[in-house]
């Protein structure tokens, strides 16, 4: 098999886990593919490539680092997804699922054919009378908002033409249930599960006491339209590509004709990780002797 690697060489345990991978693929007579950056720190005879040229000689990528080496990576590999393994070298770790110890164990699976695939929706977005996107795909979300002034923007959605709400607020989210534990749920949208096929809505800081997320089937094509009193918009792409656009525009998102790929495998659960990542379901108890309030440590034991 050709396994790509793209690390992030800011993680203290990256260059030992490129060598780990690199090691491997000698032994088990595959080949090893690195993306240029990583030239410079391995000797021996490497093919080397540029990130987005990576997927015209690979079958599988893993990445090495926290999530927003695994969003780079799917946005070096653009359209043209293959199946993704994510190493968490990070600290969160929602895509990056799996950790350094278990490396070898998973590209074993990965050569044994051993793993499923989760394919995930992917959001394009496009500016309405505007230029083309450099990059317009979104895995996790699609954020339009007031840029760097302290004032809000006036936004209203559009779904098929339909007219569904406005808001007053900072911003807007459009998110994938991927990115549903993401920004999403830093401003009180809905966790969904990966693999669903939707379309989650979450404004940031409405000025209003009734303003709710949204979730829209996943053919909707939705139309955000902005009007910036202050002169300024910004559109993002995954929290990485931003993009200024007119304070008076429009943009189109709607689902990509692509999904991403990743590799998953039997004992990584999504529900599992939201318990140990992010405390979810934990039940507060009170020490009634200290009338303090603590957290469960495990709900299972009552």
């Amino acid at each position: 098999m050709r396994f790509g690697i793209i690390a992030n060489l800011s993680r203290p345990d990256a260059l030992q886990a490129v060598g780990t991978a690199l090691d491997w693929c000698r032994k088990h007579e595959h080949q090893a593919i690195l993306s240029d950056e990583l030239q410079s720190r391995f000797a021996g005879d490497l093919i080397c490539l540029p990130p987005d040229q990576l997927w015209k000689h690979i079958d599988v990528l893993v990445t090495l680092g926290g999530d927003g080496t695994m969003l780079s990576s799917v946005r070096a590999l653009g359209r043209n997804p293959r199946p993704v393994l994510g190493i968490n070298l990070g600290s969160l770790g929602f895509l990056t699922q799996h950790t350094p110890e278990h490396l070898i164990t998973a590209l074993d699976q990965v050569a044994a054919n051993e793993y499923q695939i989760e394919e995930r929706l992917v959001l394009k977005a496009e500016l309405v009378n505007g230029d083309a996107l450099r990059y317009p795909f979104a895995l996790n979300d699609i954020v339009v908002d007031k840029g760097g002034v302290a004032r809000v923007i006036n936004i209203s959605i559009y779904a098929n033409g339909e007219y569904i709400c406005s808001y007053t607020a900072d911003g807007l989210i459009i998110s994938t249930p991927t990115g549903s534990t993401a920004y999403s749920l830093a401003v009180g949208g809905p966790i969904l599960n990966p693999t669903m096929q939707a379309i989650i809505a979450s404004p940031i800081s409405p000025f209003s006491l009734t303003s709710r997320p949204l979730v829209f089937p996943p053919d909707f094509e939705l139309e955000v339209r902005i009007r910036s009193e202050h002169g300024e918009a910004l559109l993002t792409i995954d929290g990485q590509v931003a993009t200024k656009f007119s304070p008076r525009g429009s943009i189109r998102i709607r689902r990509a004709e692509h999904t991403m790929k990743f590799i998953k495998f039997a004992e990584n659960k999504f529900y599992d990780i939201l318990r140990e990542k992010l405390h979810w379901g934990k039940q507060p108890v009170v020490d009634y002797k200290k009338h303090d309030i603590l957290t469960r440590p495990d709900d299972s034991q009552e």
